[in-house]
């Protein structure tokens, strides 16, 4: 064959690989015939999700061969669309596969390791391995365990590494420092996406992905035996676990320390054993590459001599996990680290060194995590805050940042935490929530997404109500989608969170005090700025205080079609909140002016809640339609009645509309918005107006 594989490979999990390997082929597809393949057979979606070809891919899977689809000029085939799709992939598929994409001179591959059986075809092929990895001791250790275990028969030369989210801080190691501890060639160094370098730094990697040479020599790769889709250290891990957690079971009947304490216990000598040696402190900071990774042999070294002492408490097995656990408490984030690469954790709390919880699916469980002791804590709240120029201590004991990935912290310690520093980590995922999943998730009816589409399109100010941990941010990122792409967008948030697909995006970060108290911009400020640099819509990503003033004006003066969120129960009491920010300007408005302010610039609210399963649902669509009196009018549009739970513990309803005829519909008319009015007569009326 005559085409190029180029085979981009993770150090660890949240690498970024599959961005970066889309982004290269975006670029690639300008000069060439290109395709990309998702080889991840974890169950994992990246590629599809990120094209916004899930419907695509699905409509194709069940003919011959691997389903393949054309989508922005290039050619993208997905393995499998489910873990239990794994079990029944064949090499052989795969291998038709090459074949299909013959004519494609470069065919850029996203693939997990270790390397299953069944994607041999593709990766023994490889004309190059990039390797994606972030550029500090961590990833070099990663890449390092990943290149001797993988490519103990590859020549070097076919394999190189891409330093991905390159922030250029303390922590970091330079690329000379890499290719030193690892002995390959460091291909480009990519900056995190909002960085005005990252698109050039990609171009360059796709020039350089376009200079390799195709090779026909087939590779003798190290290939796993585990099951396909499953990752053996994952496995195993999970397995350890479960036995930890039986075995805790039956010693606390007994009335004997569990496994779990005596784990801590050896995990304190470890840490005393370390800081004899070395200053675990100023270990994240280190410049000198080679310390960094001394530390970690010698950190696997003192566990492994310990755990050989207590053969009779824990089998060999439990060496490599409780080595990785101690370096990441001492270089990373501690018993946070583990809780960080885990998807499907929305929101980390530590409530003090000994308790730390998780919101799964919406609800809150305890884990089995803690802190070796509350210095070690403090330790990691350093770790957090130093690198983002913030400090906390007894004279400013509250901070707020945003950590590199985009998650929201919150860290406030003693002597206003009674019970120990806490830590507050909202994170947002990998997979960015499109509105079909909302749809297939029940979270909104077909009918109601057409209702919002056509409102956003006719530019109709909306306001996203809810509760803390509705959903309201991430409806907005939705809601924003439907925006159309040639207008300019000014988004201004307290922690920048928004994700906004169109070109012409501004973004907009409001900036605490710095230490001498000095510096301070408040959302306002950016709302009344915003207003001088020619926007066509407004994002705030939530109303807090006063600027909600500057936000009715900014709406009632040429800029419809903005949106906002507030934190409120009901669309009424978002009224009444506004009014209340609105107060908090400092302006001595009369309570009707007020009123007649927000009735004139909101059109509709959106309230969104998270119901007692933990699911999060649009409750419902009230539009505001004038005055009467002193009063703000209001008639719901569309409603979420809940009819009870099912077997599953889950929540039951039907969205029905009220029937009422939204005076949104004329401005439909006047602008020549497609929507089909039929759509809501076809849900099931309402029992009565509001």
């Amino acid at each position: 064959m005559s085409n190029r594989v180029i085979s981009f490979v993770g150090a660890k999990g949240g690498s970024g690989t599959s961005s970066v390997a889309l982004e290269v082929t975006r670029v690639l597809r300008r000069s060439q015939q290109v395709a990309i393949v998702d080889a991840d057979l974890t169950g994992r979606r990246n590629l599809a999700v990120m094209l916004d070809a899930v419907r695509l891919f699905d409509e194709k899977r069940g003919q011959d061969g691997l389903p393949i689809v054309e989508c922005e000029g290039f050619q993208a085939a997905e393995l499998i669309n489910g873990l239990i799709a794994s079990f029944s992939l064949r090499a052989k598929s795969v291998e038709q596969l090459n074949d299909t994409l013959a004519a494609c001179e470069t065919i850029v591959v996203d693939v997990p390791q270790p390397f299953a059986g069944a994607v041999q075809p593709l990766v023994s092929r490889t004309s190059r391995f990039l390797i994606v990895m972030e550029p500090t001791v961590l990833g070099v250790a990663s890449a390092r365990s990943f290149i001797t275990d993988a490519f103990a028969n590859v020549e070097r030369n076919r394999i190189a590494a891409v330093l991905n989210h390159r922030e250029s801080g303390p922590s970091e190691l330079s690329r000379r420092e890499v290719e030193g501890l690892l002995g390959i060639t460091v291909a480009a160094e990519i900056p995190n996406r909002s960085d005005r370098s990252f698109v050039k730094a990609v171009a360059a990697l796709a020039a350089y992905v376009g200079e390799i040479p195709v090779t026909d020599t087939s590779l003798n790769l190290l290939i796993s035996n585990t099951p396909i889709g499953e990752r053996r250290s994952d496995v195993r891990r999970e397995e350890m676990r479960a036995e930890e957690r039986a075995l805790d079971d039956k010693t606390a009947a007994a009335g004997v320390p569990s496994r779990t304490a005596a784990i801590n216990a050896i995990k304190a000598e470890i840490h005393a054993a370390l800081g004899d040696e070395i200053d675990a402190a100023t270990a994240a900071t280190m410049s000198d590459a080679g310390r960094l990774l001394r530390l970690r042999e010698k950190v696997s070294a003192t566990v492994r001599r310990l755990v050989t002492t207590h053969s009779e408490e824990f089998s060999i097995e439990s060496i490599q996990p409780l080595c990785d656990e101690i370096v990441a408490e001492a270089l990373g984030l501690g018993p946070l680290e583990d809780l960080m690469a885990q998807p499907d954790v929305s929101e980390i709390m530590v409530n003090g060194p000994e308790r730390i919880f998780v919101e799964r699916n919406g609800k809150l469980e305890l884990t089995a995590k803690r802190f070796a002791s509350p210095q070690q804590l403090r330790l990691v709240i350093e770790r957090i805050i130093a690198p983002l120029g913030r400090r906390v201590d007894e004279s400013s004991p509250m901070v707020d940042a945003r950590l590199p990935d985009g998650s929201r912290v919150n860290v406030i310690i003693e002597p206003l935490a009674l019970d120990g520093a806490t830590i507050s980590i909202r994170r947002f995922g990998i997979r960015k929530l499109e509105i079909e999943d909302l749809v297939r998730l029940g979270a909104v009816s077909p009918q109601v997404v057409s209702l919002l589409r056509a409102a956003i399109q006719a530019r109709l100010n909306v306001v996203v109500s809810g509760g803390t941990g509705s959903g309201k941010t991430t409806f907005l990122n939705i809601l924003s989608g439907f925006i159309p792409p040639g207008e300019r967008i000014v988004t201004i948030e307290d922690a920048a969170e928004l994700q906004l697909r169109q070109q012409h995006v501004v973004r907009l970060e409001s900036r605490p005090p710095n230490i001498e108290g000095k510096g301070e911009i408040r959302i306002r400020d950016l709302v009344r700025n915003s207003l001088r640099m020619r926007p066509d819509r407004i994002v705030i990503g939530e109303c807090r205080g006063g600027e909600a003033l500057d936000m009715l004006q900014a709406m009632n003066t040429g800029h419809d079609g903005s949106l906002t969120t507030v934190h409120a129960n009901a669309p009424r009491e978002a009224i009444s909140r506004i009014e209340t920010m609105v107060m908090m300007a400092g302006f001595d408005l009369p309570v009707r002016a007020i009123r007649e302010q927000i009735a004139g610039a909101v059109d509709l609210v959106v309230q969104t809640a998270r119901l007692r399963d933990g699911s999060r649902k649009i409750m419902s669509i009230t539009e505001i339609v004038g005055m009467e009196g002193d009063v703000v009018t209001m008639q719901e549009i569309v409603s979420y009645e809940q009819r009870g739970m099912n077997e599953d513990g889950k929540v039951i309803g039907d969205f029905k509309f009220s029937g009422v005829q939204p005076q949104c519909f004329a401005r439909f008319d006047e602008l020549g918005i497609s929507f089909e009015r039929d759509e809501l007569a076809t849900m099931e009326s309402a029992g009565g107006l509001w």
